[in-house]
């Protein structure tokens, strides 16, 4: 089976992204991973999927867990499934998720100075060298915001003005050597009520032309299909979806509880949620990978 270095390569050079899920239970991956099948067996071809995990979702399941879990689901059904240490905020973290196996590390360090976040990215991709050299190592690089919580307003901090400088991101990642890098261009993490901000293709076109790796989109949940295709033609590789999904599952279990109130077998009260969150992974795998 192909790595995910040649799954996103290949991503690159036909304009396509990567779907990547956060999921916070067994229920969630399991949704996720069986309308990734169905979407491969209708279009013909083996689809990649990421999984991502946060540090408190990588604590829920367990860190070394979930990598086995993942990897127990890639060889069984010979699947090209990865997980993903999504949202690391400490280098001892970071580590943690390197030795135990992920396929792709997230070290975030936006909400922190510049010089502490390059001192600690080095650390992290200095390690990864040393001990699992074929994980990717990813950083994010330029303010998002935090949080998968629904935003009344659009918060301040994004604007074009305060968007990823290119030259800037080229810079970082030739001091770090990181492998993909997660900019600022338009968008926030969680979604916004008003409706999320119009992504900006033409800045992640330039963020592309300087640094020239894999660039990774966080906070997709809530734009439209228009703007995914655009930065996806830009040069975006994988997407991020999280708050939607927990939305949808929350949604799901709360309308298993009205319709079925004397229910107390999770299976059954679940059953409704994970077809959801199924239908809206099949939905995003089609538009990200196939166009459809």
């Amino acid at each position: 089976m192909k790595t995910l270095t040649a799954y996103i390569h290949e991503a690159q050079m036909n304009k396509r992204a990567i779907a990547h899920f956060n999921v916070a239970n067994s229920d969630m991956l399991m949704s996720i991973f069986h309308g990734a099948q169905e979407v491969s067996e209708e279009c013909g071809e083996k689809i990649p999927v990421l999984i991502g995990v946060t540090e408190g979702e990588r604590d829920a399941f367990g860190v070394t867990q979930i990598v086995d879990y993942i990897t127990s689901l890639r060889n069984e059904h010979d699947y090209p499934i990865f997980v993903n240490a999504d949202h690391t905020y400490s280098v001892e973290r970071a580590c943690e998720a390197i030795d135990a196996g992920f396929d792709m590390v997230i070290y975030d360090g936006a909400n922190i100075s510049h010089e502490e976040n390059l001192k600690n990215t080095q650390q992290v991709v200095a390690y990864r060298n040393e001990v699992n050299p074929e994980c990717l190592i990813e950083a994010e690089f330029g303010f998002i915001g935090s949080g998968s919580n629904i935003k009344d307003t659009l918060p301040d901090h994004v604007s074009e003005e305060t968007m990823t400088d290119p030259n800037e991101a080229q810079r970082f990642v030739q001091d770090t050597g990181i492998d993909a890098l997660a900019p600022s261009v338009g968008n926030v993490h969680g979604m916004v009520k008003s409706g999320n901000p119009a992504l900006n293709p033409g800045r992640v076109r330039a963020i592309l032309e300087e640094t020239h790796i894999p660039l990774v989109l966080h906070g997709g949940s809530g734009s439209t299909d228009e703007d995914f295709l655009k930065v996806i033609q830009a040069g975006i590789s994988i997407i991020h979806i999280s708050t939607e999904l927990r939305v949808l599952f929350r949604k799901g279990i709360e309308e298993s509880f009205q319709a079925h109130n004397a229910e107390l077998a999770p299976y059954r009260y679940f059953k409704e949620a994970k077809k959801a969150l199924k239908n809206k992974a099949k939905e995003r795998i089609k538009l990200f990978w196939a166009y459809k």
